[in-house]
Order: C-alpha cells, then sequence, then structure tokens
C-alpha cells in the first residue's frame, strides 16, 4: 500500500518527468529549425569553461554529435583554471556564457551588473565519511574534525549548519573545521585525517567510488528548508542585455546543450568516450560520476526553479550574511532567465 507521502513525492516526479519530455522535443523542435537555417553563417558563442569541470564534458559531447552544427553556432572555449576566472571573463567581456550560481548572480545584479541565469545542474554536496565509520547520522557530527570544501560561506556549508540548527545544533562551534580546497580535503579524508568531509559532489562520487559512504547529500536537506523540489543551485550566466539582443541564440545554445544532457542521461556508452576528461581513475568512479550527474539534470519548469531559489536565498541570506550576498536580503528579480520555449 503507497503511503500518502509516497504518493505524492510519486506524483511529483512523474510531473517533473513529463515537463522535462515535453521541454526536450520543444528543445529538438528549436535545433531542427535551426538547422534549416543552416546557409546562414553559423553565430558564435563564447564559453568560459573549465578545462575539468563537468561543462567541458557537455562540450565535448556536443562537439562529437555535432549538435552546434544542428544548432548553427560555432562555439569558442575559453579554458579556464578555476569558476573565478569565468566570472573575470564574463564581466571583462570576454566570454558570454558561464557556468556560476545564482547567489553571485543576484549579487551582482544588485551591484548593477544585469546578469541572469539559466539552470544547469542541481548536483549538490554531500557529507561523506569511512564506511566503518560510526556517524550515521548528521546530529553525530557534533564534536568531529569536518573538512569542508570552498571555505566558510560556501552554499553546501551553509545549508548544512542551517537544517542542523533547525534542531538546535551550531555545527560551527561544537566541531573542528578544516577548509580547504576539495583535492586537498580529499586526501586529508582518505589518509584518516578528519572523521568526515563535506565536499562537492563530483569528489564525493569519487569517494563514494572508494567505498566511503554517504551519510547525506546536501539536495535532501532542501526540502527541510523549505524547497519543494530539486533546485539548480548551478546555471548558464550571461549578460541581460545581450540575451535580449540574441534571444533566439540563446535558445538555440539551450537546447543544444538540453540535447548533451540528453545523450549524457540515456548512453552509458558515451560516458566510456568521455572517460579521460572527466578524470575517472577506474569504472566505478566513473559510473559514480555518471550516476550522480544525471541525477542532477534540472527537469523542472524554470518558474518552479526560481521559487525555490528565492526560499533557499532567505535561508542562505540568513546564516551567510553580507559577505555572502552583500546588502540584498531577497533574490533579486531578473536573476532567473525566462525567454527559453518551455519555460
Amino acid at each position: 500500500m503507497t503511503r500518502p507521502g509516497e504518493k505524492k513525492m510519486f506524483e511529483q516526479m512523474t510531473r517533473g518527468t513529463m515537463k522535462f519530455l515535453v521541454r526536450t522535443l520543444l528543445f529538438a523542435i528549436v535545433l531542427a529549425v535551426a538547422q534549416v537555417a543552416t546557409c546562414c553563417t553559423a553565430k558564435t558563442m563564447r564559453v568560459a569553461a573549465q578545462k575539468t569541470g563537468t561543462f567541458a564534458w557537455e562540450l565535448a559531447v556536443i562537439r562529437a554529435h555535432g549538435l552546434d552544427k544542428q544548432a548553427n553556432l560555432s562555439i569558442e572555449v575559453l579554458e579556464l583554471a578555476s569558476p573565478e576566472a569565468g566570472k573575470i571573463a564574463l564581466r571583462a567581456g570576454n566570454a558570454d556564457i558561464v557556468v556560476s550560481d545564482w547567489l553571485w548572480v543576484s549579487r551582482e545584479r544588485g551591484l548593477g551588473a544585469k546578469l541572469t541565469f539559466y539552470p544547469y545542474s542541481s548536483a549538490l554536496g554531500a557529507v561523506m565519511v569511512p564506511a566503518s565509520s560510526p556517524i550515521r547520522a548528521l546530529t553525530d557530527l557534533r564534536g568531529r574534525k569536518i573538512a569542508v570544501a570552498g571555505g566558510p560561506i560556501d552554499k553546501n556549508w551553509l545549508l548544512l549548519q542551517a537544517w542542523l540548527k533547525q534542531g538546535g545544533i551550531d555545527l560551527k562551534s561544537t566541531s573542528t573545521i578544516a577548509y580547504g580546497a576539495p583535492p586537498l580535503l580529499t586526501a586529508k579524508t582518505f589518509s584518516g585525517e578528519m572523521d568526515a568531509t563535506l565536499n562537492y559532489w563530483n569528489f564525493c562520487a569519487a569517494l563514494e567510488a572508494k567505498g566511503f559512504r554517504r551519510v547525506a547529500g546536501i539536495e535532501d536537506l532542501l526540502p527541510g528548508l523549505g524547497a519543494k523540489g530539486p533546485t539548480a543551485m548551478l546555471g548558464y550566466v550571461f549578460d541581460e542585455k545581450w540575451a535580449s539582443a540574441n534571444q533566439d541564440v540563446v535558445a538555440r545554445f539551450i537546447a543544444m546543450t538540453r540535447m548533451a544532457k540528453e545523450i549524457l542521461s540515456t548512453s552509458d556508452a558515451e560516458w566510456k568516450k568521455i572517460a579521460p576528461l572527466t578524470g575517472a581513475s577506474d569504472a566505478a568512479t566513473l559510473r559514480a560520476y555518471r550516476d550522480r550527474y544525471r541525477e542532477g539534470i534540472p527537469r523542472r519548469a524554470v518558474a518552479d526553479e526560481e521559487a525555490d531559489a528565492r526560499v533557499l536565498y532567505r535561508v542562505l541570506a540568513d546564516i551567510g550574511g553580507r559577505e555572502l550576498v552583500g546588502p540584498a536580503q531577497e533574490l533579486d528579480p531578473g536573476t532567473f532567465y525566462h525567454a527559453i520555449p518551455g519555460d
């Protein structure tokens, strides 16, 4: 017998899947229309991406399947060493599109830079422990040594703190916290220096493949913080004025990336082709990357994503303060881009 909560979750997942299929069909139509116009010169788009980042995986699939040609686009890739370099490239006018989060977009809008955001991934970090660890629940983290990737205002860390504070636990004051770069913290976790680690999703996937146990994913905590579904924190970010002048180009770009996501969500063979790009050391790690990536593909309407982002922004603003969001206590209007067919 199905419980009421399970029935509701199933209904939400079904609706989300149907919306995703409809959007994918519309994106296919956009690409088909673009193909008719291939006699025209392809529009050049400058995309900034980390060489080893997940966006680079999509770009590889796009090139391999000629999706850029189908969309009548010429993609110029500016390879970056870090996400911060992408932000600088976009603000300097050296890139048209980067991947970043809506927190940064909203803050930049508040400072006068009219950037906008379209959902790219809802994959978030997770709390990982060795398989034999006595830590079974997040409440067991009290008094432990915890490695936290990204620093004191990383969104994964802030969301974890906010969730635990609802139960009266101030993790920052009751535990020993070590901040650092994701690869360094992964090494410390392997060596046993830390009791647990909160790391980015791809590093957690690698730990998972090595036998580490997932205590909780940050996405699992979002309903307890007011979100109604998986929320894409990362997105394609571009200038609002540029998008307004190139609305059809943006639609073709989104359609192209959506088709790349569809290939990666359905073809295991495709993952073997991009394996060198992922840095996976073995088949188990590649499978973990594949499965977690697929879970993070956005499948909800942009309006639903934006509604949850507004809720989570308040949570993050409350705990992260001005250092994180600047003076704005609310998500800036216009942060999310809404001019895509099917949204």
